[in-house]
């Protein structure tokens, strides 16, 4: 845990009423986005409202974790669900800071804390 975490300004931002706000505003986005795009099944597995039948420009590699909302054309296997899982959780912690932090972590799964945490192998990255 680093010290911003410890912080006063990681008590307001993580965990926090304002982190849980930008979790809801986020899965909002994430279901509005799937019922627009999506043409296949829609269903809750593993805490998550999932989206299949997604065109591929629509999310990014294997899915995306919008919130509580997991957008995907078929990648749906139990690993790769309790790998979104804990993007899931991610959300809740950060809010809409997820998306910068994640960000500046970069593009490559091997060395992004963020996949890295949700499991490498779950994620299909191994």
């Amino acid at each position: 845990m680093s010290g911003f975490d410890r912080g006063p300004l990681g008590r307001i931002l993580l965990d926090s009423p304002l982190s849980r706000a930008g979790y809801l505003y986020a899965t909002a986005v994430g279901l509005t986005w799937g019922f627009l795009w999506s043409t296949g099944r829609i269903e809750r597995r593993a805490g998550l409202t999932v989206f299949r039948g997604m065109p591929k420009a629509t999310f990014g590699r294997g899915g995306s974790c919008v919130g509580g909302v997991y957008l995907t054309d078929q990648n749906v296997t139990d690993d790769v669900l309790e790998h979104e899982a804990v993007h899931k959780r991610q959300w809740q912690r950060y809010g809409m800071l997820f998306p910068l932090l994640y960000f500046l972590a970069g593009r490559d799964p091997l060395r992004n804390r963020f996949e890295i945490e949700a499991g490498l192998e779950k994620g299909g990255y191994r």
